[in-house]
């Protein structure tokens, strides 16, 4: 296996930003494990190993703190997301979602309940950040994401062709009342961002507010879930009332 030059040394760890994952069409996943699962679902265009790079240049084209040793070079997918009224599917939408660690948790909470979509507003972290990839764990592969200019007019449209919209808000239904969440699939889940939630003009959209209850309800506790871990509760809870 040829020697990895300087230029391309430097071209791998240029992909550590988005401006030129962007202009590259391309993004690195790190590890032996991401880098085969992801393979399931991307193309992979550069293998970097001990075989053609030494530790030192590894280091230099890591983002981990202790690298792994393996470094995977990917195109990015074109793909094309269209929602129609005769789809049964259960989507997730994240609205301003910024963490990449949240966003890569929950990539992989949705492959582990059967997500296949998930729409994201544009300020919304970028999937292909090497955090995100890593906290996927080969996950993107599986699930594909989708990033909207208008999210609100997105929903908007499901909205009117009867797509029921979900959302957890802090005045929402008691998740585990009767009747709070469906038993059919064909339904849009939106979790917000971290600090401030879903936004006002997408909350308008919500046609079904959920509370996540604390336990015990009558004494002080935190002011929120992580939105990682909500998205978790939300969907188990989906899944656990959902008719196969």
């Amino acid at each position: 296996m040829q020697h990895l030059s300087k230029t391309q040394i430097k071209w791998v760890r240029s992909l550590q930003q988005k401006k030129f994952r962007d202009a590259e069409g391309m993004f690195v996943a790190e590890g032996k494990k991401c880098v085969e699962d992801l393979q399931a679902g991307f193309e992979l265009v550069l293998l970097v190993t001990n075989e053609n790079a030494t530790t030192t240049e590894i280091e230099q084209m890591s983002s981990l703190r202790t690298p792994q040793g393996i470094i995977g070079v990917f195109r990015k997918p074109n793909i094309t997301f269209h929602l129609s009224p005769d789809d049964t599917q259960l989507l997730l939408v994240l609205d301003g979602v910024q963490d990449p660690g949240n966003l890569g948790t929950i990539i992989r909470t949705c492959d582990w309940f059967g997500i296949h979509d998930i729409l994201c507003s544009r300020d919304t972290a970028d999937c292909y950040n090497p955090k995100v990839v890593q906290a996927t764990m080969g996950a993107l592969a599986r699930v594909r994401i989708h990033y909207v200019d208008n999210l609100t007019q997105v929903l908007s449209e499901y909205q009117a062709a009867g797509y029921p919209i979900y959302g957890t808000l802090l005045d929402g239904k008691n998740m585990y009342a009767a009747d709070s969440i469906p038993s059919k699939n064909k339904s849009i889940i939106v979790m917000g961002n971290e600090g401030n939630g879903i936004s006002p003009e997408v909350r308008e959209l919500i046609t079904h507010p959920l509370f996540i209850p604390p336990y015990p309800t009558n004494v002080p506790t935190s002011e929120s879930l992580n939105v990682s871990i909500a998205t978790a509760i939300v969907l188990a809870e989906f899944r656990r009332n959902i008719t196969p």
